[in-house]
């Protein structure tokens, strides 16, 4: 398990600055998935691990990932957890990740070795008011990743997303991310996240990259245009 801290990684927008003082472009963040408007206990899915070709020696980085939020008094809390390629470590590899606020780093799971097209269920719920897990299913069996206590209580707002963060300049080529599958959770009992169910806003393309829906909002691609 590797622990990794990073100003990019916590959405802080950064700038590279190159010799003579002269700035480079700043770093870019696409979004690319949906958000639930409405609260929910959890949410699952199943994410497809790609080669994303994340520039070695940069803060470049993709994650196709599952989230529970919530704001309170101005501040966001979140658990997220999904796979992640990045450019600062890992070599080149996909790894499953996890990131949570009461840290404020990422998390590595390396004893989860990946492959490209390799599909992981990733489930990010609650049993217990404030308490919130994070779970893997790999080789045939669910896999406790974290556990974080958020100020949510026991419901938040849910997201599924292929974020891809470009380290200034031109962004790389990332292959079509498949998630699918993708289900709310209201208590013990789930349903798929639909359009006519679950209160939602939706994302669309963002520069290079592109998002395509199969069905709203449970199966659908995202990458290079």
């Amino acid at each position: 398990m590797t622990i990794f801290r990073s100003a990019a990684l916590a959405g802080v927008t950064v700038g590279l600055v190159l010799a003579g003082g002269a700035s480079a472009a700043p770093a870019q963040y696409h979004h690319l998935g949906a958000a639930s408007t409405g609260e929910w206990s959890g949410v699952l899915g199943r994410l497809t691990v790609r080669d994303t070709g994340a520039r070695a020696g940069t803060h470049d980085f993709v994650a196709t990932r599952l989230m529970v939020k919530e704001e309170a008094k101005g501040q966001l809390s979140w658990l997220e957890a999904g796979w992640a390629e990045t450019g600062w470590a890992g070599g080149g590899k996909q790894r499953v990740y996890t990131y949570d606020t009461t840290r404020n780093a990422w998390t590595f799971y390396d004893r989860f070795p990946l492959a490209d097209n390799e599909q992981i269920w990733i489930s990010v719920h609650t049993e217990k008011d404030d308490v919130w897990q994070a779970w893997l299913w790999w080789r045939d069996q669910w896999h406790l990743l974290t556990t974080a206590k958020l100020p949510l209580g026991g419901r938040g707002q849910v997201e599924q997303f292929v974020e891809v963060h470009v380290d200034g300049g031109a962004g790389f080529p990332v292959p079509r991310i498949t998630v699918d599958n993708v289900q709310v959770r209201d208590g013990d009992a789930t349903r798929y996240w639909r359009e006519n169910d679950v209160p939602t806003a939706s994302g669309g393309g963002s520069g290079e990259y592109c998002l395509d829906w199969a069905t709203r909002f449970d199966t659908w691609t995202a990458g290079t245009c």
